[in-house]
């Protein structure tokens, strides 16, 4: 049986985002956003308790306490890793996220031009949205790093783990973990704005007293960068306003409507020759049309403005769709299957 330090070394050789042991099943892996096999040997109970106290050390007793365990951990082949340990039906798996160890450029990431621009901007909220692997963290850690680059300021992180380190360079970095340097997100939030910030990176949006504090050190001069698990500009406005009490909806709206400078949102679209995925990007930028539409709950007019707004540098998910197709990084079907209107991409397809 493989130690577990091979299987880290395995998996990030193979390129692996995540690992995964189970009782019963090979050790397995997550490639391209696909699961298969690292392994071939199949699980038993007492390796996947061997593989937890292996991973977990002289904390595995939490395990037995609350049945679920966070940690991170560095391993010899230089792999950094969040590690969540946790019982099912009697036995312990774990889910290992092998994070990346470099931060690239933005223009490496194959983003619209105008978030080259975002690290330029001083103030307001700039949103970094879609699901869980679908790469917000590499997008931000760029824009974050450009900022540590080529500004004197103070950075401050609030990450649920940290993934990215950053090198300091022009700025003064702190990174916070939630759960090991604050409470929470909210708590930390607070600290915050008592610690001389200029910019602001909140790992997770996901509740009222979150988006509320974010609302207020973006009103007060700070630039504000935060992540959702939203799929478009629009779900992102709707997602924030409906994750505040009705009575604070309306105030809010009118600040989002103000302080908002930009939302990136990205999905990762397998590429036309099966090797790896590629982003479909939508960006939504702060223009007075945008803000008008926010502060007036007409968020289903969103997109239609998007699309008229490609000189403010906005693109939808169906453009942005439509040109990895012309372009041959995605298939003719591929584009239709992600697509938010199948109609508009076929004439947008056929048109090209």
């Amino acid at each position: 049986m493989l130690e577990i330090s091979e299987i880290i070394a395995q998996a990030q050789q193979k390129g692996a985002s995540d690992i995964h042991i189970v009782t019963g099943l090979p050790v397995k892996c997550r490639i391209d956003g696909k699961v298969q096999n690292l392994t071939e040997k199949v699980l038993t109970w007492e390796d996947c308790e061997y593989y937890a106290k292996c991973l977990a050390g002289d904390l595995f007793h939490e395990i037995e306490c609350i049945g679920e365990l966070d940690l991170a951990r560095t391993f010899p082949c230089g792999a950094r890793t969040r590690i969540n340990l946790f019982r099912q039906q009697g036995a312990v798996s774990a889910a290992i996220r092998i994070l990346a160890d470099t931060i690239p450029e933005i223009e490496a990431l194959n983003l619209p031009p105008v978030v080259s621009e975002f690290p330029e901007y001083r103030s307001g909220i700039i949103l970094v949205t879609g699901e869980t692997g679908s790469g917000k963290s590499t997008t931000l850690a760029a824009i974050l790093n450009r900022i540590n680059h080529t500004r004197r300021s103070h950075i401050i992180t609030l990450e649920d783990p940290i993934e990215y380190i950053y090198e300091p360079d022009q700025c003064i970095i702190n990174q916070r973990e939630i759960g090991k340097d604050t409470r929470s997100y909210a708590d930390g939030l607070r600290s915050i704005l008592r610690e001389d910030p200029d910019v602001i990176l909140i790992g997770e949006m996901r509740d009222y007293e979150t988006i509320s504090l974010a609302m207020t050190a973006a009103e007060t001069g700070h630039l504000v960068f935060g992540t959702l698990h939203t799929s478009s500009a629009a779900q992102t406005v709707d997602r924030i306003i409906d994750a505040c009490p009705i009575h604070s909806q309306d105030q809010v709206r009118s600040q989002l409507a103000s302080m908002i400078q930009g939302i990136i949102a990205q999905t990762l679209i397998p590429r036309a020759d099966g090797k790896g995925r590629v982003a479909a990007v939508e960006v939504m930028i702060g223009t007075d049309a945008i803000r008008n539409l926010i502060r007036s709950a007409k968020i289903n007019m969103m997109e239609t403005t998007m699309a008229a707004g490609a000189r403010d540098g906005m693109c939808t998910l169906n453009a942005s769709l439509a040109n990895l197709y012309k372009t041959g990084q995605i298939s003719y079907e591929t584009a239709l299957e992600y697509a938010t209107d199948r109609g508009e991409m076929e004439k947008k397809l056929l048109s090209g």
